[in-house]
This record gives C-alpha cells, sequence and structure tokens, in this order.
C-alpha cells in the first residue's frame, strides 16, 4: 500500500473543502500550498484583465511565490494534487509547487474543483514542472461528494 499525499491550493475556500473530504476518505496526509501573498477578492476577479489573477494567468512564465517548502515530499508515492481551475488550466502557483520538490518517480493524480469548466490542458501545462514524474488527469470535486465514491477513486492509485 501506498503512502498518499493530498496538496492542495485553494484561493476561495472550494478546494480545502474538497481537499480535506478526499485525505479523509484516502486516509493520505494533507498539506495546503499556501501563496506567500495571500489573493484577495480583487486579486481573483476574472473579469478584470489587470487583476493579479489575470495577469499571472497571461504569462506562462510566471511563478507566484509559496509560503514554505516544507511539505515532506521524499515521503510519499501517490501525491494527489488538487486547485481551482483558472482560465481552463491550473494556476501557475501550481507550478511554483512542483517546481519546488523532486517529483522524480512519483504519481501525481490532479484533482479540482470548476464553475463549469474541465482540466483543459492541465496536465501538459504541468509535466514540465515535474518532468520525472506520472501526472494523471483525475477528476472534478464539485457539489456533493461521498466519502465512499472518493475512497473507491483514491483506491485506484
Amino acid at each position: 500500500m501506498s503512502k498518499k499525499l493530498v496538496a492542495y491550493f485553494s484561493a476561495s475556500g472550494v478546494t480545502k473543502k474538497a481537499a480535506e473530504l478526499l485525505a479523509k476518505a484516502a486516509g493520505a496526509d494533507i498539506y495546503e500550498i499556501v501563496p506567500k501573498v495571500p489573493y484577495t477578492s480583487a486579486d481573483l476577479n476574472w473579469m478584470d484583465k489587470q487583476s493579479r489573477s489575470s495577469v499571472e494567468m497571461q504569462n506562462k512564465a510566471s511563478r507566484p511565490e509559496i509560503k514554505d517548502t516544507d511539505a515532506e515530499i521524499g515521503s510519499y508515492d501517490t501525491i494527489f494534487l488538487g486547485f481551482p481551475v483558472w482560465w481552463y488550466v491550473a494556476p501557475t502557483i501550481i507550478n511554483t509547487f512542483l517546481e519546488s520538490y523532486d517529483f522524480s518517480g512519483k504519481t501525481i493524480v490532479l484533482f479540482a474543483t470548476s464553475g463549469g469548466s474541465k482540466f483543459g490542458k492541465s496536465v501538459d501545462g504541468l509535466q514540465q514542472s515535474a518532468p520525472k514524474a506520472i501526472i494523471k488527469e483525475g477528476r472534478i470535486l464539485n457539489g456533493r461528494l461521498s466519502e465512499d465514491d472518493l475512497k473507491k477513486w483514491a483506491d485506484e492509485f
């Protein structure tokens, strides 16, 4: 049985809730990816082309700083990596997280929350940040989530 970690970034709390449910169902440890500078509601205004999130997502090289890099990644075989879908992909802070650790030989299973879109090209956009890991598109975890359903899904990995 592999040791599992649920690592996640949540800007508004929705992804955090999904991550907590997944960690409980999977019997996994949990780690929050915290931005060094927290996002405000103005930063997250996707209708404002000058908002922080809009500017970051327009620049594929953007790497928002994270508060710490103390996750014990080496202790885990499988990492469930969660995020809200922004502009049809993972927020660039997820690239920052992946580039902050050695994921060689690890399996990374993506999960996301979204207002309506799917993963888009998230796997492609993240694979370059962890080239020696196996990154798999997982599930969009919106709405009411059953612990039994999440356990069955997590046990696949």
